[in-house]
């Protein structure tokens, strides 16, 4: 009985304690994304940016938005004051959140931050668009 009552309690605490998984770095994200048939989710951030911590600890915390990240997208980070952004992901403010399929945006990036039911009608917009777009060449 003690045991069940353990396994339950560290089944809740995994439950709850998820977090993205994310690509170390842009090369295996995208190789990734393409074997895996998964958008790959780009997150643009720099550090000091107050909106950029807002979304990676609210948003990217939800543990809905966790689970279908993790189940249905390849994610990376790059952070611009370390060298680890896409000269073609680069753009004026953080945070940024581009989408891409074949290498290619699917859309414009979602600029700042934003509340976890409106990312993740953003989320299921991006999956539905990558199911019956035809593959960029």
């Amino acid at each position: 009985m003690i045991k069940i009552v353990w396994l339950l309690t560290l089944s809740i605490i995994s439950l709850y304690a998820a977090e993205i998984k994310w690509e170390k770095n842009i090369a295996s994200a995208v190789e990734r994304s393409s074997k895996e048939k998964k958008p790959l989710m780009v997150l643009v951030t720099k550090n000091g940016c107050r909106w950029c911590d807002v979304l990676k600890q609210k948003t990217l915390k939800n543990q809905k938005v966790v689970a279908v990240l993790n189940r249905d997208f390849v994610t990376y980070e790059g952070i611009v004051d370390e060298g680890s952004v896409p000269p073609s992901l680069m753009t004026q403010g953080t945070p940024a959140t581009w989408f891409i399929k074949d290498r290619t945006p699917m859309f414009e990036p979602i600029m700042g931050a934003i509340e976890s039911d409106e990312f993740l009608k953003a989320l299921d917009i991006v999956k539905q668009e990558y199911k019956t777009s035809a593959p960029q060449k």
